[in-house]
This record gives structure tokens, C-alpha cells and sequence, in this order.
């Protein structure tokens, strides 16, 4: 039985849990961002670097700041992703995005929930904080697909962000294949479709470092709700077991 649950993310996380985590990052030129993101990335952590193509020297920075980094040719947010997950090799997945706009520190209480069988997928539900962190356009597009998820799995869930946590073996038996904007989106109407538990969690939201791939114009909006379009348009698969 699916359902939605929505928790505060504290402002400061408390020591990340004893676990065996990845933490994907989808990297396209962001070697200004680069170093506080993994700079913030929990002690005991692995930062899976995705390299999507940069050409700004965004692998050599990773590299120097301890990240293992994952080269995908394919360009595409979903195929970044998704070279990340198959990388990965911990009990527990995290997603972020590289360009500063979110803490990876904040994942500690995901993973948590994740861990204690609380959830099975946790998403973070975006909070703006500073002038022009959310673009209107973006926002817009998101809670549109909000409205369209909703109807499509029944789920109340206010945001499709990247910051996540689950379990590896269970995204890999997702099969998820959009290897384009609506990669996250597919992950949680197939997690929805498979009866897991999907729950939000309240994250700081800041301007991010560069200009957005996707979101920074309108054109990139408009595509990236395209692409989520065509998944909400899935049938429902059979549901996934899962440990």
C-alpha cells in the first residue's frame, strides 16, 4: 500500500547513520560548484561524480576532493543518473544535484527513514531560500506535474526534487529507462505503481551555481515537461518485490 508522509529536514543534520551509502551526483560543468557540495557530502559517504560530459575540468576537481567519478557519454540528465545507480555498489542510494543548490548533508534523516523501514523511497520537497533560488517558470512546471502525478498514482506529494534516498536493489528492479529530464520522475511513478511507501521531507533550497540545464530557461522547462509528460503516460507495470 502506497502512501505519502512530509517531515521537517533539520537544519542540522545529526551525524550521518552507520550505513553503506552512495551519494549520485550528475555532474555537466559545475566545477565552480564542485568543491562545497562535496565538501558537505556525511562522513563515511561515497560521492559517485557522473560526469556528463564537462569540459570545464569538472572531473579532475571531483577526483581531487576524494569523489569517485562515473563518465557517461550519453548526455542526458536520466542517462547521468542512471550510470551513477548501476556505479554504485552501497545497500543505500542517494541523488543530488551537483550545482550547490541543495546540502547532501540534509540526506542524513533520509537515509535514516530509509534504514529504520519508515519509507522506501524519501524525496525532498524544495524550500526556496534566497532571491531567485526557484525561478517562477520552474516552480510552475513542477507543481503542474505534481497535479498530473497525483491523478496519475494518487500520491499528495508537492515536489519532484532531486534530493532522494533508497535502496539500490530496489531502484535497479524499477528498470527505469528514461535517460532524459523525466529519469526522477519515472523513478517515483514506478515506485508508486509498485505499492512502495514514498515520503517528503522539507529541504533548503538555495540559488544554484551557474545557470540551470534544465530549468534556467523557459525552452529547458518546457522540454523537461515533456519528458514527464510521456512517463505519466506509462501503464501501470506489475508491482516490484523488494527487500
Amino acid at each position: 500500500m502506497k502512501a505519502v508522509t512530509t517531515s521537517p529536514s533539520s537544519p542540522s543534520p545529526s551525524p550521518s547513520p552507520a550505513a553503506d551509502v552512495d551519494v549520485v551526483l550528475p555532474c555537466l560543468d559545475e566545477a565552480e560548484a564542485l568543491p562545497w557540495v562535496l565538501g558537505r557530502i556525511p562522513a563515511g559517504w561515497r560521492a559517485l561524480v557522473v560526469d556528463n560530459g564537462s569540459t570545464d575540468g569538472s572531473a579532475d576537481i571531483a577526483r581531487a576532493y576524494g569523489a569517485t567519478v562515473v563518465h557517461e557519454a550519453r548526455r542526458g540528465f536520466g542517462a547521468a543518473c542512471h550510470a551513477g545507480l548501476t556505479a554504485a555498489t552501497a545497500d543505500i542510494v542517494c541523488f543530488c544535484d551537483c550545482d550547490a543548490s541543495l546540502d547532501p548533508g540534509l540526506l542524513v534523516p533520509f537515509v535514516r527513514e530509509v534504514l529504520d523501514g519508515e519509507a522506501d523511497l524519501v524525496l525532498g520537497r524544495r524550500r526556496p531560500e534566497g532571491r531567485g533560488a526557484w525561478p517562477a517558470h520552474a516552480r510552475a512546471g513542477n507543481l503542474a506535474l505534481a497535479r498530473m502525478l497525483r491523478r496519475r498514482t494518487g500520491l499528495r506529494l508537492h515536489d519532484l526534487g532531486p534530493l532522494r534516498a533508497a535502496r539500490r536493489e530496489r531502484l535497479l528492479a524499477l528498470s527505469l529507462d528514461d535517460r532524459r529530464s523525466g529519469y526522477p520522475l519515472q523513478m517515483v511513478v514506478r515506485a508508486a505503481d509498485a505499492g512502495w511507501r514514498i515520503a517528503e521531507r522539507d529541504v533548503a533550497y538555495l540559488p544554484r551555481t551557474g545557470t540551470s540545464k534544465v530549468t534556467g530557461t523557459w525552452r529547458g522547462t518546457f522540454q523537461a515537461v515533456r519528458d514527464m509528460s510521456r512517463v505519466l503516460k506509462e501503464r501501470p507495470r506489475v508491482p516490484v518485490s523488494g527487500g
